[in-house]
């Protein structure tokens, strides 16, 4: 039977309970992740605690758990379960009477749950997916893996709307990330993905392209992406821990290059499905 983990126990989600006067519902005062677990293997779970701790640094709030005890909860969270799978783990700055200011003294709220890996189906890997350019009408802090996404959910609403999978964020000509992804375009044989900063989450599969990319001799820059690059690259993907690589062959109703996912998708998501065997193998952390 599945469970979920709550405050320090391993409940059956029908029992598990948060208070009303929880920061988390009350102002979405906290943090989450997302975790890919491939093979029976937490998949680059270091890179994923280490943006964990960034984001609890941000809104001040210390980790509740050292790197062994995530570990430990979260394998005991994956055993009822079989094939890939992912982890959610939430933290909230604990229940308190509503007042903005950060009440003294109070005790985390940590939430975590296994689920199956949903994949990108098939033909969207082989013919691609639509996207829409939306203005990036979230926060300043997007770098912070924050459970306050309203911004981002209307965002994305706003795509489906349109009959799209992902909106591409635009601030100030330039594009920022999708409402759940970072984007790369590839123009003229060179990979290029917007730099880090406070409007772009770092997410962990973009850093891993980067690193496969540099590893093995593909042209591969963090540089500010112009809108009009957007527009005449020669190929666009998304990228998340639980879409992986996923090419995007129509933005705003216009064909991306030819209209069909590009060479450097196949020869990328090659590479990346080549590391995560070697990972399920042991044979790479």
């Amino acid at each position: 039977m599945q469970q979920v983990y709550l405050n320090g126990e391993f409940l059956p989600p029908d029992q598990a309970r948060v208070s009303v006067f929880d920061r988390g519902f009350i102002f979405g005062d906290g943090v989450y992740e997302v975790i890919p677990v491939f093979g029976g293997r937490l998949f680059r779970l270091p890179h994923h605690l280490s943006r964990l701790d960034a984001s609890l640094g941000a809104i001040r709030l210390r980790n509740p758990h050292t790197q062994q005890e995530w570990n430990d909860i979260f394998t005991r969270l994956l055993a009822a379960g079989s094939g890939d799978q992912s982890i959610y783990l939430q933290i909230t700055r604990g229940v308190a009477p509503r007042d903005h200011a950060f009440p003294p003294n109070i005790t985390p709220t940590v939430f975590a749950y296994a689920q199956p890996l949903k994949y990108s189906p098939p033909e969207q890997l082989a013919q691609g997916v639509t996207a829409v350019t939306a203005a990036d009408i979230r926060w300043q802090r997007c770098d912070i893996k924050a459970i306050a996404l309203l911004a981002n959910a209307l965002l994305r609403q706003e795509a489906i709307d349109q009959g799209a999978v992902e909106a591409i964020l635009v601030r100030d000509g330039l594009v920022t990330e999708g409402a759940a992804s970072n984007i790369f375009v590839v123009k003229n044989g060179r990979l290029v993905t917007p730099p880090k900063g406070p409007f772009i989450l770092p997410g962990i599969t973009r850093d891993l392209v980067v690193e496969i990319a540099r590893a093995r001799g593909i042209p591969c820059d963090e540089l500010p992406v112009k809108i009009e690059t957007l527009t005449s690259a020669d190929e666009v993907w998304l990228t998340s821990s639980t879409k992986e690589i996923l090419p995007i062959t129509r933005i705003d109703g216009r064909p991306v290059g030819n209209g069909k996912p590009g060479p450097m998708h196949a020869r990328t998501f090659a590479l990346y499905k080549e590391y995560k065997q070697a990972f399920i193998q042991g044979q790479v952390d």
